[in-house]
């Protein structure tokens, strides 16, 4: 299959209400363009450096997503071109986005994540004390729009397992919602579980090797 025939299968396979973003990280500029003429707009990626390469090479209306691990001291390199970060892991990263963003004249859009995996290795705010804290987020950091939360699902095979972490997710941005006007976004699922994420409430799924196959380099 084309990238073209990929995205318009996953597009017919999820509900009106759910943004598809191509994560675009380590693809080409030509497998990008060839997603993007296929009508495909919102990109994901992980590298600030790579981001605004891209960014700077491809069609202006693209709009990017941060998804990755973001470092402090990248944060100003990407505030240019990104439409929204997702990988918000830690107050003191949000109040750095915070203070770049007021320092750059902006509003950032924000998803604050939540670690709900078994692995250790993911990212994310333990759940209690984020429902702890993020409610004291929105009148503190005026620069950053929270929009919602974002979280990875364990990489296994056990999909009541992954249903699970999903759905705590949703509890958890159920709990969060009335706390903030624009929180709208709970973004859930990659190429191995975004059809259980879709189920478990997802607005926007992360979806990379099932559009572009394997990385380019």
């Amino acid at each position: 299959m084309t990238i073209r025939e990929r995205i318009e299968n996953i597009l017919s396979k999820l509900p009106s209400t759910v943004k598809l973003v191509a994560v675009s990280k380590l693809h080409s500029l030509s497998e990008i363009l060839e997603a993007y003429d296929a009508g495909q707009r919102a990109f994901g990626e992980s590298r600030p450096q790579e981001m605004v390469e891209k960014a700077s090479s491809l069609p202006k209306d693209i709009e990017w997503h941060f998804i990755g691990h973001l470092q402090s001291n990248k944060i100003k390199m990407i505030l240019p071109y990104v439409s929204l970060i997702h990988s918000v892991d830690s107050e003191r990263l949000l109040a750095r986005v915070d203070s770049q963003a007021a320092n750059s004249g902006k509003v950032v859009d924000c998803l604050i994540q939540l670690h709900i995996a078994m692995e250790e290795s993911k990212q994310g705010f333990p759940i209690e004390e984020a429902l702890e804290l993020v409610p004291h987020f929105r009148d503190k950091y005026p620069n950053v729009r929270i929009r919602g939360l974002m979280g990875m699902a364990s990489f296994i095979d056990d999909a009541e397992q992954v249903r699970g972490e999903f759905r705590t997710l949703r509890l958890a941005f159920e709990r969060l919602k009335p706390e903030f006007p624009q929180f709208d976004t709970l973004s859930m699922g990659m190429s191995q579980d975004w059809r259980i994420a879709v189920e478990e409430g997802a607005t926007i799924v992360r979806i990379g090797s099932t559009i572009f196959g394997a990385r380019c380099y």
